[in-house]
């Protein structure tokens, strides 16, 4: 299959969709990640293999240490390193920070590195939790910029009134795709004790 000629699709970008990146994190972007409670990490591994990982704390859990770089507090999950083996193969990594009834998304381009400094730590530590982090992934901006809502809209993500009322089970995914012969009731219970004693 011939591959699609890309300018022949896209006309170039025009106005503020060509201005509108810079190589930094102003004031903007700081009161953007400060009121931001979630944000996806995307990374990829020397082979090019992807990853995007969801993040998520109180709003601005998220550190800004000054204006090029980010600390993101690495929370208990589920060990597999998918993200930070990722980074310790390559560097660059990528963000995208919502801030809920909002359409509009703030992403942040860069490279990551994996810490594990004392201090930075302890600063990075979730307010109220008294648990510091392992590590911290912390991101130097290249490339940031605000992204356009359509995509939010078109979703209507932020829309109540539109979300499904009956949901799907992850304690059933979960016994399907790993062939786990607990009872389903057993493996949400499982689930619910991890979400209330295991979040940090």
């Amino acid at each position: 299959m011939a591959k699609p000629d890309l300018q022949e699709l896209y006309p170039p970008p025009a106005g503020i969709t060509r201005t509108k990146q810079i190589d930094h994190l102003d004031a903007h972007c700081r009161d953007f990640i400060a009121l931001s409670p979630f944000v996806t990490l995307a990374t990829s591994g020397a082979d090019g293999s992807c990853d995007v990982s969801p993040r998520g704390g109180p709003p601005g859990f998220v550190k800004v240490l000054d204006e090029l770089r980010v600390a993101i507090p690495d929370a208990k999950g589920n060990r597999r390193i998918d993200s930070i083996g990722n980074i310790a193969e390559n560097p660059q990594a990528a963000l995208l920070f919502l801030i809920p009834g909002m359409s509009e998304t703030l992403r942040v381009n860069g490279r990551a590195s994996l810490e594990t400094d004392d201090e930075l730590l302890e600063a990075v530590a979730v307010d109220g939790t008294a648990v510091v982090p392992k590590l911290a992934i912390v991101v130097e901006a290249e490339e940031v910029f605000l992204h356009c809502g359509k995509a939010m809209i078109r979703s209507e993500l932020w829309d109540s009134s539109t979300w499904p009322e009956e949901k799907p089970s992850a304690a059933r995914i979960f016994k399907d795709h790993a062939k786990l012969e607990d009872r389903v009731e057993e493996i949400q219970a499982y689930l619910d004790e991890g979400q209330r004693t295991r979040l940090y």
